[in-house]
């Protein structure tokens, strides 16, 4: 031992400061290379979300029955383009087709029957036309004849008193001044008869025109019946047309079908059930889900993010790139919502599907590894105040 103490003692001698020179300055050295490192180099910071997933950027359509039922048919398949309009499921709807076709075949019998009280009304209203100009020129003859007869009974009673002066002077004969007042009251009983048609034939003409507005309005009310039978049965059809139409489970918009219901034909549905859902075609986006604390105030449009898909392992799938677009300015259900853009430059083998999970990281800031220390000493030293 004291030996050893010697040795080291003379060897302490012999350095004459040049080893603890170098040593000093190797230490300087590498202080102020951690130092420079400390101060000048960039350490990205990351936020990790709480949970992520690949959604379209057009909003899902779901799928549901307007009525309950039973299920006739089912076009619904995992995967499938479809149009929109297109039929996807019929609800049966037999009783509202029977219904449908026997108004139909009610609506076919009800126009003839119209037509044809339309043509009698039409048939009617000519038909008092042509009597009416007949009876007119009945009347008028009637009346020329009874004053062509009356002119001629004022004659022959002109002439049977003349005969009767005549007769009292002794110049005529007593047959003669008979036979002119028997000739006189003749015509004048044909005079008389005319008037008499004449009269008759005024009230007969009023009475056939009462009757003729009897029946045509008794024709009007069956056109109107008919025709009031008409609308509702134009309004059933609509009706029942409307009842089969919400049987048909039509495709709201073009798209893929991303989920259905495992139904077959005699199923029963019920009012409102989800079916399935429609995906319509557009740009895949990711919906990122953080908590307030970490996404508020820090993560911003335009910083970029790294996303990991489950099911991929990304040492052998890789990450796919993409960038911040919107950051939700609320919190809902205790998360912020945090949408981005993939980036479309980048090439992945992952199938980019909507609903696929997996999580995302977010470069939110690059500072120093000084800084970062100070910030860590900071929160330790506020955790420890907080805790007193």
């Amino acid at each position: 031992m004291a030996n050893t103490f010697h040795r080291v003692n003379q060897s302490l001698r012999a350095d004459n400061g040049v080893v603890s020179s170098i040593s000093l300055l190797v230490a300087a050295l590498i202080l102020a290379s951690w130092l420079a490192w400390a101060l000048h180099s960039r350490i990205t910071r990351y936020e990790v979300s709480d949970s992520a997933r690949l959604e379209v950027d057009r909003a899902a359509y779901p799928i549901q029955a307007g009525v309950s039922g039973r299920l006739a048919v089912s076009h619904l398949v995992l995967e499938k383009e479809v149009r929109a309009g297109e039929i996807l499921a019929e609800i049966d709807s037999t009783p509202e087709r029977l219904s449908l076709q026997e108004e139909h075949v009610r609506l076919a019998g009800l126009q003839p029957q119209i037509a044809a009280l339309q043509a009698q009304l039409d048939a009617e209203a000519q038909g008092g036309a042509d009597e009416r100009r007949v009876l007119a020129l009945s009347l008028d003859g009637a009346r020329a004849r009874s004053r062509e007869a009356e002119a001629q009974a004022a004659a022959a009673e002109q002439q049977a008193a003349r005969d009767a002066r005549l007769q009292n002077e002794g110049i005529l004969a007593q047959a003669e001044a008979d036979r002119a007042r028997a000739d006189a009251r003749g015509k004048r009983a044909a005079a008389d008869s005319l008037k008499v048609a004449i009269a008759r034939l005024e009230p007969e003409l009023q009475s056939r025109e009462e009757d003729r507005q009897v029946r045509q309005k008794q024709i009007l009310e069956q056109i109107a019946k008919l025709q009031a039978d008409l609308a509702v049965s134009s309004s059933s059809i609509e009706r029942l047309k409307y009842e089969i139409g919400r049987r048909q489970i039509r495709a709201p918009i073009s798209g893929r079908l991303g989920e259905c219901a495992s139904l077959h034909p005699g199923a029963q549905i019920s009012e409102g059930q989800q079916l399935g859902v429609i995906l319509p075609a557009g740009q895949v986006r990711l919906v990122a889900e953080f908590q307030p604390a970490v996404a508020l105030g820090k993560i911003r449009p335009g910083q970029r993010a790294t996303i990991r898909l489950d099911g991929f392992p990304w040492a052998q799938y890789g990450t796919i790139p993409a960038r911040v677009s919107t950051v939700a300015g609320e919190i809902r259900d205790g998360k912020v919502r945090v949408e981005l853009a993939l980036d479309g430059s980048s090439r992945s083998s992952i199938p980019l599907q909507h609903g696929l999970p997996g999580s995302v990281e977010v470069e939110v800031e690059r500072l120093s590894p000084a800084a970062l220390l100070l910030r860590s000493a900071g929160a330790v030293v506020g955790s420890h105040g907080d805790a007193h």
